[in-house]
C-alpha cells in the first residue's frame, strides 16, 4: 500500500480487500477468482500500461487506484503522472503502470471506477468553487453513497470545497423535523445547548425564525430555500453574530448570484449526490 496516502479515519487496505472481494466474489459458490484472466493470459504475461483524462478534470483517487494494482502485484512498477487537486487537459496522462498481465486486469475495473467517480465529484466541485468568484466557501453535505463518505468528502477536498459535518456525531443540525418535533426554533436550540452541544447548526426558512434561533445559542445558521434578497435581508439582521451558509434551490446557474449575497457558505448537495463520472481511461501494452 501506499503508507503516503491517507485520509483520517479511513482505512484503505480494508477498502482495498473488500472492494476486490465483491468484484472476485470472495466467499460465493464458484466465486474467488477472475476468470477471464486466468482462462485467456498466460500467468507470467506482463502489460504496461498509461491511465490518461478523456477530457478536463480535476484529479482526485489516483494514490486509491494505485494501491488496488499494488495489492494484487506487490511488485508493479506505478508512476503517479499528476497531483490530487490538479485541473489537467483532456489527453494528460495520470498514470504509467507496468506489472503482471492478470493481476493487473483483475484490478483494473475497480482501480478506474475509483478514480473516476472520486475525479467527477472533484470535478464538479471545481466548477461550483469557479462559478462563486471568490465569494464565500463551497461546502459538501452528508449526501454521500453509504460506506464512500470519507472518499467522497476526500473528492470534494479535491475540488476546493471544504467539509460540511462528517456525521451525525460532529454537530448538532436542527433542521425543519428537529424543529417541529421540539416545538420551534427556539425550543430545539435550547435543547441541544442544555445538552452541552458546543456547534449547533440551525436551519431557517423564515426571517422571524432568525431571533429565536440566535437568542437560544445557534451559533451557525443555515438559510434553507431563501433567494438572494430573502438571503440579503437576513444578512443584515444576523449582523455577524453568527455564520450564515445559504442551502436549496444552488445550481450551477445560481450560486454566483446566491454566494454574492454576503453569506459565508453556500453548500451544495449534488456535489456528492449527482456528480457524473469523469471519462479516464486504461490501455494496456504486452511487454
Amino acid at each position: 500500500m501506499n503508507q503516503q496516502f491517507h485520509i483520517e479515519h479511513f482505512d484503505l487496505d480494508a477498502f482495498i480487500t473488500a472492494s476486490l472481494a465483491e468484484d472476485l466474489g470472495d466467499g460465493i459458490d464458484g466465486g474467488g477468482h477472475d476468470v477471464t484472466s486466468e482462462s485467456v493470459i498466460a500467468a507470467g504475461a506482463r502489460f504496461s500500461g498509461v491511465m490518461d483524462a478523456r477530457h478536463a478534470i480535476s484529479v482526485a483517487g489516483l494514490p486509491i487506484a494505485a494501491a488496488f494494482f499494488r495489492k494484487l502485484d506487490p511488485s508493479v512498477e506505478i508512476e503517479l503522472l499528476a497531483q490530487e487537486g490538479e485541473q489537467v487537459a483532456p489527453g494528460t496522462d495520470l498514470m504509467r503502470i507496468a506489472g503482471n498481465a492478470r493481476a493487473l486486469l483483475t484490478a483494473e475495473r475497480s482501480a478506474l471506477n475509483t478514480v473516476q467517480h472520486l475525479s467527477g465529484i472533484a470535478t464538479m466541485t471545481r466548477a461550483y468553487v469557479d462559478a462563486m468568484e471568490g465569494h464565500a466557501v463551497l461546502l459538501d453535505t452528508r449526501k454521500t453513497i453509504p460506506g464512500l463518505r470519507h472518499l467522497e468528502k476526500y473528492a470534494t477536498r479535491m475540488g476546493g470545497a471544504q467539509n460540511h459535518r462528517m456525521g451525525l456525531w460532529d454537530a448538532a443540525m436542527i433542521k425543519d423535523n428537529h424543529v417541529a418535533v421540539a416545538g420551534g426554533v427556539g425550543e430545539a436550540v435550547r435543547r441541544a445547548k442544555a445538552a452541552g452541544i458546543t456547534r449547533i447548526i440551525c436551519e431557517v426558512d423564515r426571517i422571524d425564525q432568525i431571533e429565536p434561533a440566535l437568542a437560544a445559542g445557534a451559533n451557525h445558521l443555515l438559510l434553507d430555500n431563501m433567494g438572494p434578497a430573502m438571503l440579503r435581508e437576513a444578512i443584515a439582521l444576523v449582523a455577524g453574530r453568527a455564520p450564515c451558509e445559504a442551502s436549496g434551490g444552488v445550481n450551477l446557474e445560481t450560486i454566483g448570484t446566491i454566494a454574492a449575497s454576503g453569506v459565508d457558505y453556500v453548500s451544495v448537495g449534488r456535489l456528492t449526490q449527482s456528480a457524473p463520472a469523469a471519462d479516464i481511461g486504461l490501455d494496456f501494452t504486452p511487454l
